[in-house]
This record gives structure tokens, C-alpha cells and sequence, in this order.
């Protein structure tokens, strides 16, 4: 009977834990991290296109944003506003995207996580299609296509990449197969269907999953507009997320701490200065919000919101 009781006892606690840590979860923002995805380099031999013609570093970027997109976990940057941030802080002339680069556009942007990378292998090894008769190839026995990238994570408030890894996938058939030596596709249902297009499918679905542990590890973070007649805007809104009423913290921005060895940021010693709620989350079709104060003053441009 004692041991029932205790049981009952023990049950019952884990219950009351789990709805308060259900509370808890629920009265946090469902934040959607910002993202900015650069154009891959292509380190390949460039004999292949995509069916837009464009190359396969800007293939690659396109896939892994539309994925990103698709996720919903992510506001992802749209790419002629990267560019033209690329273009009017002068990084776009010289073609090559360096992490601390990164981070200064990304700052730019307001994102909290850059992504960049080079794709190293895309197509099929040579000697494993078979031989070539009058402009048609032969694959007797494997048929074998390889994919690799190369992939950096930059946490755009520090310069610091957060993760690197290699993503190398391989794809292959059996059997004899005929192919014509073009290195392009007439469409996306020719590129999905190809050996290739699935060996990449799959290497951007492994980066996906690269980039969502590292998005967990960093904070979100948003920067007021303006304040003006007690009412505060700022940088985020319904499209990353947010709603009326969630309520955020407000920090002045302290002395930047820099590494003097590395020369990386160490982050910044901030200084609370209030409370913010929102009343308005769709301001800017969704980017920004109206905010109502709820404690501090001085609110200005450029101060960091954060979850309370």
C-alpha cells in the first residue's frame, strides 16, 4: 500500500513539472532565426549548369534557401537584398565572401547567422560511366555521381564560424544506361530525376540539419528602430514569428570586448535599460512591430531586444 501511495506521489510530481515546463515553453516567443545564405564558390571544373544557366555555386544557394524556406523555421534574407548590401559595402568586387565579411553584412541585415561555402565535387567520376559511342555514352556496370560541399556557419555577432563541416554524398545506379555528354539540365524535373540532383538533394538536407543545431546555440536578437511618443519599433515582427503581446528586454549597447589574439569578438558588456511589449507585430508586412513600453526610458536606435 505504501509503495502505491509513494507511486501516486511520484506520478503526480511529474505531472505538475511537465505542465509547468509546457507553461513555461508556451509563454516564449516561437522565434524565427534570420538567415543569410552567400553564393557557394564553385570550385569545380564548371563544365555544369543548372537549367537557369546559372553555375553550380549559385545552384547549390538556391537549393539549400528554397530548403531553408520551406522549413519554416527560418527568415531567410532575400538574395537581391544581399547583393545589394554586398554591393554598397564594396565586398562584392572582389567575388570571395571571408567569414569576417560575412558577419559585417550579416550585421548589416540584422541576421543572427551567416552561411557560406564552396561546392568542391558535382558530377560523375570519370570511369565509372562506361565508354562513349558517337556522342552517346555507355554505363555497363555502376553509374556513380558525387556531390561534395563545403560549409561554414558564422555567428554574425561575433565573426566567429560556429561550425565547418564537409557534406559528401554519392549516388549510383546499376545497370546499362545511355547518357549524352551535355553537363546541363533542360528543367528541374530533369536535374531531380539525375543521379547528381539526387546526390545534392541530399547534401542540402544534411546542411539543413547542420544549420539547425547550430541556429539553437546562438540567441536571437532584434534592434529598436525608433522611439517616439512612448511608442518603440522595432526590427522583427510577425514574419519571424513574433506576436502581440510577447514582451521583451531592452539593452544599451556596452564596450565591445575584442580577443587581442584573435581579434574575434567576445561580445559587448550591454545594460538593461527596460521592458517592451508588443501591440503591433505586422508593421513592414511583418519585419517590424509596434511596441508599447512597459518599464525603463531612453529607448534609441540601435538598442538590443532580447528575450526576457
Amino acid at each position: 500500500m505504501k509503495t502505491y501511495i509513494k507511486l501516486i506521489r511520484i506520478t503526480t510530481l511529474l505531472l505538475i513539472s511537465c505542465a509547468f515546463t509546457f507553461k513555461i515553453a508556451a509563454q516564449q516567443p516561437q522565434i524565427k532565426k534570420r538567415i543569410a545564405v552567400f553564393v557557394f564558390e564553385d570550385k569545380t571544373d564548371r563544365s555544369w549548369r543548372w537549367w537557369n544557366n546559372k553555375g553550380v555555386g549559385n545552384g547549390v544557394s538556391d537549393m539549400l534557401t528554397t530548403a531553408l524556406v520551406k522549413s519554416g523555421n527560418y527568415r531567410v534574407i532575400e538574395r537581391q537584398e544581399l547583393d545589394r548590401i554586398l554591393n554598397e559595402q564594396d565586398f562584392g568586387q572582389s567575388g570571395r565572401i571571408t567569414p569576417q565579411s560575412a558577419a559585417k553584412v550579416g550585421q548589416v541585415l540584422g541576421v543572427e547567422l551567416a552561411v557560406m561555402g564552396s561546392v568542391s565535387e558535382f558530377g560523375y567520376k570519370k570511369g565509372e560511366t562506361g565508354g562513349a559511342i558517337k556522342g552517346l555514352g555507355i554505363g555497363v556496370s555502376n553509374q556513380a555521381a558525387t556531390v561534395g560541399i563545403d560549409v561554414r556557419m558564422v555567428n554574425t555577432s561575433t565573426g566567429e564560424i560556429v561550425t565547418a563541416e564537409n557534406v559528401r554524398k554519392k549516388k549510383s545506379a546499376k545497370g546499362i544506361k545511355l547518357r549524352t555528354n551535355k553537363l546541363n539540365f533542360k528543367d528541374r524535373k530533369d536535374f531531380d530525376e539525375s543521379l547528381v540532383g539526387k546526390a545534392a538533394r541530399e547534401a542540402i538536407e544534411d546542411i539543413v540539419s547542420l544549420i539547425d543545431n547550430s541556429a539553437n546555440e546562438i540567441p536571437w536578437q532584434a534592434k529598436v528602430i525608433i522611439e517616439k511618443s512612448g511608442v518603440v519599433f522595432i526590427n522583427s515582427g510577425e514574419a519571424d514569428g513574433l506576436k502581440a503581446g510577447d514582451s521583451f528586454a531592452v539593452y544599451s549597447k556596452g564596450d565591445d570586448l575584442i580577443d587581442p589574439d584573435t581579434g574575434i569578438s567576445l561580445g559587448s558588456v550591454d545594460t538593461k535599460i527596460g521592458e517592451i511589449k508588443i501591440t503591433d507585430a505586422s508593421i513592414g508586412n511583418g519585419k517590424a512591430s509596434k511596441c508599447s513600453i512597459v518599464q525603463g526610458s531612453g529607448f534609441t536606435k540601435g538598442n538590443f531586444v532580447r528575450l526576457k
